[in-house]
């Protein structure tokens, strides 16, 4: 199986901190194209098994090319893990992989709406036959509410003009369908562009995280797999902007801190709380991937190992 036209990011350094244990079971909470799945496979034994989700069907088609009894694939959100490996009597793994980037051939593909660079519907919906897409929401939005998303999910210091600016344009021509119609709109809003970066960067950025909710489900997907690491268990996140990273990051943190207890309780030292995880070093792609792959300039890998506690 190739990887499509999609290039895997950290695909080397993922798979080294994820695996300790070869006959364990393994997540991958985004298949993608399958560039971490199938270099993982080739590194597990005979008994283990490794179980990828993606909501994004071109995904799941991708995924069916692989045969490997041990590989299973499922049509689900990664913020059901829990409820998804319960279903098949998993109650602990030995590691779990998010890789929050959207994949190339969704950003290079018109249609699916995600790209200001060509002209495609409105989508952005990283499962089309789900949810409500970015033309219908933004068709209905509140100017209020609009605001907020793209000054949240997108930190964009221009975001009450761009709300207005899509407010005006829906109530004088109709809603918008396109993405050009939507970058237009931004840009005509938009009075100073940042170095390189088109206008629209923030804007659709933000409208993908929310019609995704991609932050809420990412919440809900560290803390099943936290439930889900069986002691020396590893968790692997790959984030791309600062929104997501942060939310990784204070997690990580959180857990990996002795929970606080009231001073006066009479324990012994022993019987503190110890944290529930240990931080490892977090790693960037190297200068070499980056010139191969730009894309892989603001990825970030945090990882850390499930203690015995």
């Amino acid at each position: 199986m190739q990887d499509l036209q999609h290039c895997t990011v950290l695909r080397e350094e993922a798979v080294d901190a994820l695996l300790w244990r070869p006959d364990g079971i393994y997540i991958d909470g985004t298949f993608g194209r399958g560039g971490h799945s199938q270099l993982l496979l080739t590194r597990l034994g005979a008994t283990a098994r490794l179980v990828a989700f993606d909501k994004d069907p071109q995904a799941l088609a991708a995924a069916q090319q692989i045969t490997d009894p041990r590989f299973e694939i499922v049509h689900s959100s990664f913020a059901k893990l829990r409820e998804e490996m319960a279903q098949r009597g998993i109650q602990q793994v030995a590691g779990v992989l998010l890789d929050l980037g959207v994949s190339s051939p969704q950003l290079d593909d018109a249609e699916r709406g995600f790209s200001f660079q060509a002209d495609g519907p409105l989508d952005m919906r990283m499962d089309p036959s789900r949810g409500e897409s970015a033309a219908q929401w933004l068709a209905r939005v509140t100017q209020a509410q609009l605001t907020e998303v793209i000054r949240d999910y997108g930190e964009e210091r221009f975001a009450q003009q761009i709300a207005k600016a899509i407010v005006a344009r829906r109530e004088r021509l109709g809603p918008l369908t396109r993405t050009r119609e939507l970058a237009e709109v931004v840009a005509s809003a938009v009075k100073t562009r940042e170095a390189g970066k088109n206008p629209a960067t923030r804007t659709f950025q933000a409208i993908r995280i929310y019609v995704n909710q991609e932050l809420e489900e990412l919440e809900v997907a560290l803390a099943a797999a936290l439930a889900l690491l069986e002691p020396g268990g590893r968790l692997v996140v790959i984030s791309f902007h600062s929104l997501e990273d942060r939310k990784v990051k204070q997690f990580l943190k959180k857990h990996a801190q002795a929970p606080r207890l009231e001073r006066r309780l009479p324990l012994r030292a022993a019987d503190l709380p110890a944290p529930l995880l240990k931080l490892h070093a977090r790693i960037r792609a190297s200068a070499a991937e980056i010139t191969e792959n730009p894309r892989a300039r603001s990825a970030l890998m945090r990882s850390a190992e499930r203690t015995a506690s």
